[in-house]
């Protein structure tokens, strides 16, 4: 499994995702899941991928070959982010359906992606890109996107970020985002990679790659679970008086 999220707000973009890949528990392995494509200086993309490993790949492979033989349409000559977008689901898609009647069972080679970045003189902005090849967008009243493993780790975001939180305070999120699903998840794991993207920078040099066992991760993970507990203890006491015997229905 895996876990990704992508938020855009005001001041810029904030990427996270977890680096474990499951299939079977006699097939765990570690591959990244953030992705930067080698475009031009003014614009930068990143990929964030989860689902078939082999569908991910394959079509990251057709978007460096489209750039490096400098194709028709590529990231490169896209005029717009949702440009982008449709230009991936369409990869997706046909990178799926080469592989969907394989005749193998139980085989599924639906993949998933998170595209975020910033194309000069246009916005940034984030897109989740479906299997079937349709895309969303971050908005003002939802400025985040996951795919994945992402109920785990969806409540701390609804709770904390709006569109004009920090960056760093975005992060902090995420960070609290990805462990939450990590302790209820095994299928979720380290490293995890962060990056924020401040607007208009065009700039990719915030980078974060967290180990397991990395100190300010466990800091992090540490001072949540103690503000958690004093929160859990400082909830009033249910009020007896509302107590009355509980009758079953004829």
């Amino acid at each position: 499994m895996t876990y990704c999220i992508a938020v855009a707000v005001k001041d810029g973009l904030v990427l996270t995702s977890d680096s474990r890949t499951n299939a079977g528990i006699d097939h765990v392995s570690v591959h990244c899941k953030m992705h930067v494509l080698p475009t031009f200086m003014d614009r930068k993309i990143i990929l964030l991928s989860a689902g078939n490993l082999g569908t991910t790949q394959a079509v990251l492979d057709s978007l460096r070959r489209d750039i490096k033989e400098n194709a028709t349409t590529n990231l490169n000559t896209v005029r717009y982010l949702s440009e982008a977008a449709e230009y991936l689901g369409q990869l997706s898609v046909e990178k799926q359906q080469r592989h969907a009647n394989a005749g193998q069972s139980g085989f599924f080679p639906a993949a998933t992606f998170l595209l975020a970045g910033q194309i000069s003189g246009e916005a940034h902005g984030a897109y989740l890109i479906y299997p079937e090849g349709n895309y969303i967008k971050t908005s003002s009243q939802t400025p985040y996107l996951q795919i994945g493993e992402n109920k785990y780790g969806k409540p701390v975001l609804d709770r904390f970020l709006k569109i004009d939180t920090s960056l760093d305070e975005v992060a902090r999120c995420c960070l609290i985002s990805m462990d939450s699903t990590m302790r209820s998840n095994a299928s979720v794991g380290p490293p995890i990679d962060l990056l924020i993207y401040r607007k208009d920078s065009l700039s990719l040099d915030e980078y974060y790659n967290f180990q397991d066992d990395d100190e300010y991760l466990i800091q992090v993970r540490r001072v949540w679970q103690e503000k958690l507990s004093e929160g859990f203890a400082a909830l009033p006491d249910l009020n007896k008086q509302d107590c009355k015997a509980f009758e079953p229905a004829e």
